[in-house]
């Protein structure tokens, strides 16, 4: 990563890259100065992966994963409650943190790998399809729903069957028994006047993402948003920024 941000002229810290100023580090995230002075906070997760709830559903059991140490599992009931048990403590932590930062009506941005699906996309019409086994509520997208942010993909691309954007994973085909294909990673935002331009996927080929990178270097695929922010009211004594 430091090399990275060397190479790019950008600051980093963590497993955060910005090309903006850095103005303080929090758990898990930062606060920045944009170039019209005004302030955003950008956190970015990497939540547990085992036991990941697909696999218990789905009794696949990979070698590499140390799934064989977790049942399977059969109904939604037992998906959430295994799901609040793997992440929702940190979910709980972030959620608690971000009604404490100073600015109310700041940019706040929640990114990274949940390593859980989204209620979203696990809907009934997705179960009956046969593209997952049953619908499921996951928490933590709901969670963040409900402290007030925006999954940013959904936001443009609604319809789950259409665009199921998956990120999980490019290491494997479609039809291999070994994984289930899914969307675990995620861009969620929150702010006043925030408004999202476009989001895409980034990934190995032009079946599976909108930006493709090859070789690719990642057993994720990316996903990319871009937004305006609004610019603050002009106070005494400040300039219009430009």
């Amino acid at each position: 990563m430091k090399e990275l941000a060397k190479l790019l002229g950008w600051n980093h810290t963590g497993n955060i890259l910005t090309r903006y100023e850095i103005v303080e580090e929090l758990e898990n995230g930062i606060k920045v100065k944009l170039p019209s002075g005004q302030h955003a906070y950008v956190f970015s997760l990497h939540l547990p992966s085992n036991p990941y709830q697909p696999y218990q559903l789905l009794s696949i059991q990979p070698k590499w994963h140390k799934h064989k140490d977790f049942p399977f599992i059969k109904t939604e009931i037992e998906a959430i409650a295994a799901a609040k048990e793997a992440r929702g403590r940190e979910i709980t932590r972030l959620l608690r943190q971000i009604p404490t930062l100073p600015e109310k009506e700041a940019p706040v941005f929640v990114v990274g790998d949940f390593n859980e699906p989204s209620h979203l996309d696990w809907t009934e019409e997705a179960a009956q399809s046969g593209r997952h086994p049953m619908k499921v509520k996951y928490p933590n997208s709901q969670a963040m729903a409900k402290a007030g942010f925006t999954d940013a993909y959904r936001k443009l691309y609604p319809d789950e069957m259409k665009n199921p954007g998956f990120t999980w994973s490019p290491m494997y085909k479609t039809d291999d028994p070994r994984t289930h294909h899914d969307r675990i990673d995620f861009v969620y935002y929150k702010g006043k006047g925030v408004k999202l331009n476009w989001v895409k996927v980034v990934g190995e080929n032009k079946e599976n993402a909108d930006f493709v990178i090859s070789p690719y270097p990642s057993d994720h695929r990316a996903v990319v948003a871009a937004f305006t922010l609004p610019i603050q009211p002009k106070s005494v004594g400040q300039s219009t920024a430009k």
